[in-house]
């Protein structure tokens, strides 16, 4: 799926977008999908005992395939750096199939098929990696946006037991763009319009047995009925139709409960975003240009459970200067409509940026003893109205498509912690020392032609609001 890059600027930057990998159409689907990709440097031999990267794709838990990320260029770079690795790419169940909610799929055992789909792979990696060359010792995960949310997930499922025949199933973990998401339960009364809006479209409403109707019905009636809720690239944007929820079995409890109880694999890990990780979801409510619409668009999209003066509060916390919001730091210019700024900041904050920093907070006062490293990545300053947009590190880091300092300091340090479970050893001198987040809570600063430490302390107000009010913010 291509879209024209002709036309106005607005249009013209959607279309730039989704021509990358990571919003390509994935061609060829079916149910038949739980494979594993594996990469490796040319010549490796079994018991080669290389260290392992568990990549775990993004998409909004609706698209993508292991297909989609060809770690070549990768592997290339850490042979350079005398740091080879294998690269394995899990498959896993998205949308309907992989993260259907609703009272029928709870008392069924069928929630969060998805994260069940990664944790297979997870243990695939221990019984088969060591014919590859691999360790199982030694596994990173490593996810973007749905993918570092899961490696959260992955961290927190059966209560933090990651183990698989007395093995840890892995040692590190690196997110970008993604952690906690606090989430109602499968049964929750938006996750049941979800259940029967998709059994309306599949034409199953008369079954006595709904459940069963739909897995009786082909592949194409289902994937267009799963298809036929609100999805992320839409005017409702990050307010997930699918996502991974509470089940009682798999994912104990919400996601920040676990967090904030300790319920959970505290392993080292490296975590962050993009400056502007709100821009991408914010191009397709044009009609939000008051104030009062914005209010009333987060009201009925996101926070149905919060008084409209809870959510005043909290848009009252971003100035309503055309001069501030997302694109951060850009002026008066990049406002395709009167709301754009401010939305991006509230969306690109709650979902991603500033929910960090609360896992962070929350990691360092339950396990002190594990460390951790976080960044904030600005090397697409400049791009019109996206700015260092949500999935920019696909191309950037990834692909590294750009041979700047960005793309080779990141994968310097990433390829350290792989190895060492700390960014700074083996790094070039020529790089900064990255420090933990809890010794000053510093920030990693990445530009396209160096590095700064940030203090991680902007936008305070909100994430007071954010702490005060995690009890609204459950998807």
């Amino acid at each position: 799926m291509f879209f024209s890059t002709k036309g106005d600027l607005l249009t013209s930057v959607l279309g730039n977008l989704i021509n990358t990998p990571l919003f390509q159409a994935v061609t060829g689907q079916t149910e038949d999908c739980l494979t594993m990709r594996v990469q490796r440097p040319a010549g490796t031999k079994p018991g080669a005992k290389l260290p392992v990267f568990f990549w775990i794709y993004g998409g909004g838990f609706e698209l993508g395939s292991p297909q989609m990320y060809d770690a070549r260029s990768l592997i290339s770079e850490g042979v350079s750096q005398k740091k080879p690795f294998i690269f394995v790419a899990v498959n896993y169940r998205v949308g309907g199939f992989g993260f259907m909610p609703g009272k029928e799929i709870l008392a069924d055992g069928a929630a969060n098929l998805g994260l069940l789909d990664q944790r297979m792979g997870l243990e695939w990696v221990q019984d088969n990696i060591a014919a590859f060359g691999g360790d199982p010792a030694k596994v990173t995960l490593w996810g973007e946006s749905a993918g570092a949310i899961s490696v959260y997930n992955q961290m927190a499922l059966y209560d933090g037991n990651y183990t698989y025949k007395g093995n840890k199933l892995f040692r590190a973990g690196i997110m970008n763009s993604g952690s906690l998401v606090p989430a109602d339960k499968v049964d929750c009364e938006r996750c049941q319009d979800v259940y029967d809006q998709v059994v309306r479209e599949a034409g199953c409403s008369g079954s006595k047995d709904t459940l069963q109707c739909l897995r009786a019905a082909d592949y194409d009636t289902f994937l267009k009925a799963a298809n036929s809720v609100p999805g992320i690239l839409s005017y409702t944007s990050v307010a997930l139709s699918y996502v991974p929820r509470p089940d009682g079995v798999a994912l104990l409890d919400s996601p920040d409960v676990l967090a904030k109880n300790g319920r959970y694999a505290a392993v080292p890990m490296i975590i962050g975003d993009q400056e502007d990780e709100g821009t991408l979801f914010s191009l397709f409510q044009s009609n939000l240009t008051t104030e009062a619409h914005l209010i009333d668009y987060l009201s009925k999209v996101f926070f149905q459970n919060a008084p409209r003066s809870t959510v005043a509060d909290l848009v009252g916390t971003y100035s309503p200067a055309l001069s501030a919001g997302s694109p951060f730091r850009t002026s008066i210019l990049n406002s395709p409509y009167p709301q754009f700024k401010r939305l991006a900041a509230i969306l690109g904050d709650l979902v991603f940026t500033l929910t960090r920093r609360v896992f962070l907070e929350i990691a360092s006062e339950v396990r002190p003893d594990v460390p951790s490293w976080s960044y904030l990545s600005s090397y697409d300053y400049g791009t019109p109205i996206l700015g260092t947009f949500h999935g920019s590190d696909i191309l950037q880091v990834f692909y590294g498509i750009l041979p700047n300092h960005a793309s080779k300091a990141i994968r310097s340090y990433y390829f350290s912690f792989l190895y060492t479970m700390d960014p700074n050893n083996g790094t070039p001198n020529t790089l900064a020392k990255w420090p933990k987040w809890k010794d000053g809570k510093q920030l990693m600063n990445f530009y396209s032609a160096f590095s700064v430490l940030l203090k991680d302390d902007f936008r305070s107000g909100s994430y007071n609001w954010l702490t005060n009010n995690v009890q609204n913010l459950h998807i």
